[in-house]
Formats: C-alpha cells, structure tokens, sequence
C-alpha cells in the first residue's frame, strides 16, 4: 500500500518531521546571552506585555481617540500626539512573532495543533486558554510586566518584586495544577 505524499506545499511544510528540541542548557545561555546583548545595546531587558499594551492602545486611537484622552493609563501610552507604536518594546513583540515563526520553520515544528488531553473537547480545551491567558494578561499588568519580562530582565537585575513574583506563579501553577490536571489525562 502506497502512502500519498502531500502535494502543496502547506502539505509538505507540515508533513516533514519534526527536529529535537535544543538542550536546555544551551537554550538557557543563549537566552542569557540575547538578554546581556538588550541591557547591553537597548538599556532595556526582554519583555512583551508593553508592546502589546501599546499595540492595543495605537488599535483604540484609531477607533475611539477620545477615549485614550480620557483615561490616564491610555494618556501615557498613546494620548495627544504620542505615537504608542514609538517604543523599544512593540518591535520586542514583532521579533518574538518572526522569530518564533522562523525556528518553527527551521526545525519543522511550524504546523496547527491542538495540544489537549484525551477526556477534553477541543472547545474546552480553547476556552480554558483563552480564560488562562486572560488572567496572565491582567496579571501581567497588574504586576508591572509579564513573566518574561519580570523572570528574565527582574531576575537578573536581582529584583526583588520580580524574585517574590514568579515564586507566587510557580505556587499558583502549582495549586492550580491539581484540579487542572483531569483535563490532561
């Protein structure tokens, strides 16, 4: 029996298989290195939730400018002429994009899927990220950066909000886990 190969190209992108992943250690000195060379170069560290709180912000200047003026938040990012794309951060988000895209291309991981648990609908499954993303997103502002930016640039800046922070994640992920978990098994 003959196994049909894809023909288009789509087909062939995500049916080769897929490389390992980069040993951890390696991956981690790599990531030291990227986050020495953005203190070094930008004077700034690794984050992304002030890029897209900027991005946000640019999209509701655009629809609704009279609302940014109005809310002291927004009035920082984006209010009167400020341009709220005119920051070190929003490329930080693009990069991120590009860049995730790119290894997923290089080591064949760059495919739709649905990562879930077989006792789980994929509708579930969805609202369950959506609904946990929402939360890390609020979080994220409400601790004055997300994890990336709290974890990589507040820790090796030995911050100790940042250290107190992600302790609090890892204890939240840890408690959540155990009523999470019948979705994955």
């Amino acid at each position: 029996m003959q196994t049909s190969q894809p023909s288009t190209f789509w087909g062939k992108l995500f049916a080769r298989p897929a490389k390992p992943y980069i040993h951890p250690y390696l991956g981690g000195m790599l990531l030291g290195i990227v986050l020495f060379l953005a203190f070094l170069l930008t004077r700034n560290g690794l984050g992304a939730s002030g890029g897209m709180n900027r991005l946000v912000a640019a999209a509701q200047d655009v629809v609704a400018p009279g609302h940014i003026d109005r809310t002291p938040y927004l009035l920082k990012l984006a209010g009167g002429a400020k341009n709220p794309l005119d920051d070190w951060s929003v490329p930080v988000v693009f990069g991120a994009v590009l860049g995730g895209m790119t290894s997923g291309l290089i080591f064949s991981r760059f495919k739709p899927e649905l990562n879930k648990g077989p006792r789980i609908s994929n509708r579930t499954r969805l609202m369950l990220a959506f609904v946990g993303g929402t939360i890390m997103a609020y979080g994220a502002r409400m601790a004055r950066g997300c994890t990336s930016g709290q974890a990589l640039s507040g820790g090796a800046t030995l911050s100790a909000g940042s250290w107190a922070l992600m302790l609090c994640i890892f204890a939240g992920a840890y408690a959540l886990a155990y009523f999470i978990r019948k979705a994955w098994r």
